[in-house]
């Protein structure tokens, strides 16, 4: 029997690179090789296949860059050329990222008809001058058209991806901005905190930013407006109508393999009890080039005991449910009571960050406060010794 595993598709082009954004993503300022690019992936993913083995596909997920700038039938032919190399699960998720401008928001039915069953738009803000500050191509006006574009072209699953404490936020515009999202019944909420990453037009030159006073606040207050709206926190970022979580990230945060091709993504394989991440070639040209010559594209690394259990927690910890044991000691291959899981758990319950009912491992309230510092103490100094690698970058 085949595994399981997703398939994540990387389309790194966009519009403009937004401030914030540390994606792997290049301006389209010379329009986008769609036929190549698709003929390009599906050799990919050939390559991956011989790599992992056989797999049934559980979802597929196009992300960017900005995958909403490639047409439908581009779209189309590369999901066909995906379900002649693997299989699809019955119920498949297939999700593509898109963006709420209007020439994007007229593909959106091409989409449905090329089989993509959920969309994930990215919003961000309905304030134009929050959205004006965020470097947004698109105006509040136009991510409500999005939407009800969306409901025309048949998707009754769809995201909206959303940030708070953004640059110039005043009280009250954060939960304003959720209150718009809310009413705009989306099946799912990212709703998540602006961070200035490294690399990024934001970190060389950082906006004004709300208070941490005021981003608590406007946090505590959006948890209590989204559980009475009856959306569902399952992640530290992630709310969901009943039924309606995002599979794809979940087999994600629950540390599943997942295939990954196109220009600088990532996946993560199991082969023979050894868990495997590899990472593509990150600048489009060069990727292309190298799998048309098939030349290597991919650094592979062999991941071990230390780092697994890094990895896994790194995952795991941001879902409120949390992970089982067993589940651990399976998929990891790592003994719960190894030095390397049983002294920094111990920590967590004594810190009140994590809680143990029986076989379930769960965060606290305070563990989701203090996320990055409950993931730290699963962190081993030495770890990034702890590789086999080959290949290129």
């Amino acid at each position: 029997m085949s595994a399981s595993a997703g398939l994540y598709v990387h389309l790194p082009w966009c519009t403009r690179k937004c401030p914030y954004c540390d994606f792997n993503s290049y301006e389209a300022r010379s329009g986008i090789p769609e036929e190549l690019y698709v003929d390009v992936l599906l050799a990919d993913l050939g390559v991956e296949l011989a790599r992992s083995g056989p797999l049934v596909l559980s979802s597929i997920f196009f992300g960017g860059g900005t995958p909403s700038l490639f047409g439908g039938p581009a779209i189309e032919r590369l999901l066909s050329g995906i379900a002649r190399q693997a299989r699809f699960a019955a119920d498949i998720e297939i999700t593509l990222e898109a963006n709420p401008g209007s020439a994007e928001s007229a593909r959106f039915s091409a989409y449905r008809a090329a089989g993509v069953n959920r969309l994930s738009l990215g919003i961000q803000s309905f304030n134009d001058e929050r959205l004006n500050a965020l470097g947004r191509v698109h105006q509040a006006s136009e991510a409500y058209a999005a939407i009800e574009f969306a409901r025309r072209a048949g998707f009754d699953n769809f995201n909206l991806d959303l940030m708070f404490g953004l640059p110039g936020a005043q009280v009250g515009d954060a939960l304003d901005d959720l209150q718009a999202a809310i009413d705009a019944a989306p099946t799912h909420l990212s709703w998540y905190q602006l961070t200035l990453e490294q690399g990024t037009a934001f970190a060389r030159n950082p906006p004004q930013l709300p208070s941490h006073d005021q981003i608590c606040d406007d946090y505590d207050a959006g948890l209590e407006l989204l559980a009475a709206a009856g959306f569902e926190q399952y992640e530290i970022s992630a709310y969901a109508r009943s039924g309606r979580k995002a599979r794809h990230n979940l087999n994600y945060w629950q540390f599943g393999d997942y295939l990954g091709i196109g220009a600088g993504a990532h996946g993560k394989i199991n082969v023979a009890g050894k868990i495997y991440r590899r990472a593509k070639i990150r600048h489009p040209e060069r990727y292309m080039k190298s799998v048309l010559a098939g030349e290597p594209t991919v650094v592979e690394e062999r991941i071990h005991a230390a780092r697994v259990v890094s990895e896994f927690m790194l995952n795991a910890l941001r879902l409120k449910e949390g992970f089982s044991l067993g589940d651990f000691s399976r998929t990891t291959g790592v003994p719960v009571g190894a030095p390397v899981v049983a002294a920094p758990l111990a920590r967590a319950v004594q810190l009140n960050w994590l809680e143990t009912h029986g076989d379930r491992v769960t965060p606290t309230a305070n563990g989701f406060r203090f996320l990055n510092d409950l993931q730290l103490l699963f962190i081993d100094d030495g770890e990034s010794q702890s590789t086999d690698s080959a290949g290129v970058i």
